[in-house]
């Protein structure tokens, strides 16, 4: 019989919440059958649109959703018993799935058909994407309480999506990512299991409702025998480790995203078939396939996609789905020799990490130790040091780059650019919300989550009373904050080995020409300013910058404009190195770069690296950026050798 078709979604979300639920009812005209949200980092990270680190955030990498009118907005005219919904949301997971189950309550939809997933994975944001806002312990608690309260009062709901895409992003290996994601989901159900709250008959429905969420690169056969290898081993540690007797309940359910992080500035148009062969990574083989398959567009490593973009990654999933007889057959790999001797490799190798990692007291510990985003950096600096040597090939990179200009990428009007205006509009609408509300039960519904927070209870019911009775992102998190605090990840870059690459040796030799010069080491402030937490651009060149004999200042994400000049001022840094992904490099770096003419710091130059437009880069340079680095800068080296004559001539000048 003809297996059905996987879900197709596409990740989606901008701006604010009317012109992203225009884009859903298009896109489920289309032919896609489930929705994946992407919410701006304000509301990742629980900060209310007028925030001020949500200055030029809103509405950037995804849509600002600061109440239960936005929330509202977002899915009118989309019935919610009828949807099957993932959020990519973490450190506030309880409160958006609060907000949405407020939504369809309102709909009058039963909560028992709703269908979806909360990614609840806030582990994988400590090593690798950076929206983790509290503590691990009440974080981890904050997770347990939603996996509780989905698997009595939402049975078809995914309260966690173990996400090892994430880990893949930040440079993980196949066996990384396995050991990982696997590590994550065991300190998680280990954590329900010790809370005491769930019996062991019904201990099976939690583990029956984890859900993974992968990632698949460009090596597809070992790709494909890692996602054999999820599949088997979550089913022996599920048996194992938890006597889980019911096989549908130890199945290896995932959806994913290809990878986002192999896909070229240069020749983009090439990505359309390394995003079909990740594809098919994770659909040929039956036993292993996605129950969910997003992928990304052709051009996001030159800025947001438009609707078209979306389309024609859509279409993709469409024609291999409808047209091949890839859902007509059993697993074409089963009796495969070379199969199975890879995914026993890839098995025995994952097996030894989990070991590793269940030595330290298992995740949790070797997050707050920084063991996994160690490894992360230096796997990833292995990757980029092999890519700059020749030795792993990338077409229209390092290998047949010349090339004829592209049509598909011409134009300003090649990506999608979200108008200045988002931010000013969502920031009134939210001070209307504000004003319009019952303040009194507002306030009095945030005396209870805080109750909740501390005395144990779970977190759902008060947080759900929060949605309907108006209050704010913002507000919901602050409550939280005043009871379990505020972290700050370690970085993992002090600890990382060295990789040199090839001709580090010149770099050094003129690192310690102009430091003698200067009558001392060249110091060098690498800053994430804003809510981006994808730290894999600047942990690599702050690794880089210290192997060439740099003094490196490298603090970790998410840090104000006003934080960044007053570091550089306390350093006596040399030059100021930003990275910014998120969109909202052209604000945050006038305003650095205004801070510091007036800190007195206007001879200190800025380099700026990120997904960056050629008309924005015009724009920071124009503003005063000595020099701006985007996906094709990939020789790491060069960019140390520039940095280094940027200061150098920078001290000539001042001389």
């Amino acid at each position: 019989m003809k297996d059905k078709p996987w879900i197709f979604r596409t990740y989606a979300g901008h701006s604010n919440a009317a012109e992203s639920n225009a884009l859903y009812r298009t896109n489920l005209a289309k032919g896609q059958t489930g929705l994946s949200v992407a919410f701006d980092l304000p509301t990742q990270t629980g900060y209310d649109s007028d925030h001020v680190l949500a200055n030029g955030e809103v509405g950037k990498v995804g849509v600002a959703i600061s109440h239960l009118g936005d929330m509202r907005t977002l899915f009118d005219g989309i019935p919610l018993a009828e949807m099957n919904t993932s959020m990519t949301i973490n450190a506030t997971a309880a409160w958006l799935l609060a907000l949405y189950i407020a939504a369809a309550d309102e709909q009058g939809a039963d909560r028992r058909a709703l269908q979806g997933t909360t990614q609840n994975d806030i582990i994988k944001e400590y090593l690798s994407r950076g929206t983790y806002v509290f503590p691990p312990a009440p974080s981890m608690r904050l997770t347990k309480d939603v996996i509780l309260f989905t698997t009595a009062a939402l049975p078809k709901w995914n309260p966690m999506n173990v996400c090892s895409y994430h880990l893949q992003e930040a440079g993980a290996t196949p066996v990384q990512e396995l050991a990982f994601a696997l590590a994550t989901a065991i300190a998680v159900l280990d954590t329900v299991k010790a809370a005491g709250e769930v019996d062991a008959h019904a201990f099976g429905n939690v583990v029956g409702r984890i859900s993974f969420f992968v990632n698949a690169g460009l090596k597809f056969i070992t790709e494909l025998c890692k996602m054999r290898a999820f599949a088997e081993l979550w089913d022996e540690i599920t048996a194992e480790r938890y006597g889980v007797s019911d096989p549908k309940q130890r199945l290896f359910r995932y959806g994913v995203q290809v990878n986002s992080l192999g896909l070229t500035e240069q020749q983009p148009e090439n990505n359309v078939y390394r995003i079909l062969l990740e594809t098919l990574a994770v659909t040929l083989s039956k036993r292993a396939r996605a129950r969910a398959v997003q992928l990304p567009a052709w051009n996001e490593a030159l800025g947001l996609p438009r609707p078209w973009d979306q389309q024609w990654s859509l279409r993709l999933q469409q024609v291999l789905a409808y047209e091949t007889d890839l859902l007509d057959h059993g697993d074409i790999f089963d009796g495969s020799t070379a199969i199975a001797a890879k995914v026993a490799d890839l098995k025995r190798e994952a097996k030894a990490e989990l070991a590793r990692i269940d030595a330290m007291g298992g995740a949790v510990a070797a997050v707050e130790a920084s063991y996994m985003k160690q490894k992360l950096v230096e796997s990833n600096a292995q990757r980029l040091e092999a890519i700059e040597r020749g030795e792993q090939v990338v077409v229209g990179v390092n290998k047949f780059v010349g090339t004829e200009p592209s049509p598909l990428a011409a134009g300003t009007e090649a990506i999608l650019k979200v108008a200045k205006e988002v931010e000013t509009e969502q920031v009134a609408r939210l001070k209307a919300w504000r004003e319009s509300r019952d303040a009194r039960a507002a306030a009095s519904a945030l005396d209870d989550l805080r109750a909740a927070a501390q005395d144990g209870r779970n977190i759902m019911p008060p947080s759900i009373e929060c949605a309907k009775t108006g209050v704010t992102t913002g507000e919901w998190s602050a409550a939280l904050r005043e009871v379990f605090g505020e972290y700050r990840a370690p970085t993992g870059v002090a600890g990382a080995a060295a990789h040199p690459g090839e001709g580090l040796d010149r770099v050094r030799a003129e690192v310690e020409r102009v430091s003698r010069k200067l009558g001392r080491r060249i110091k060098f402030l690498v800053g994430k300013p804003g809510l981006d937490g994808h730290s894999n651009g600047a942990e690599q060149i702050a690794v880089r910058a210290r192997d060439a004999g740099m003094e490196v200042v490298y603090e970790g994400i998410r840090l104000t404009p006003a934080e960044i000049v007053n570091a550089a001022l306390e350093e006596g840094v040399h030059v100021v190195g930003l990275s910014i992904l998120s969109g909202s490099h052209v604000p945050l770096v006038k305003d650095i770069v205004a801070r510091m003419r007036e800190a007195g710091l206007d001879d200190v130059p800025i380099v700026v690296g990120g997904i960056i437009p050629p008309e924005d880069e015009r724009l920071l340079k124009s503003a005063g950026v000595a020099a701006v680095y985007t996906p094709k800068h990939f020789e790491l080296n060069r960019i140390m050798a520039d940095i280094v004559r940027i200061v150098d001539a920078g001290a000539a000048k001042a001389a």
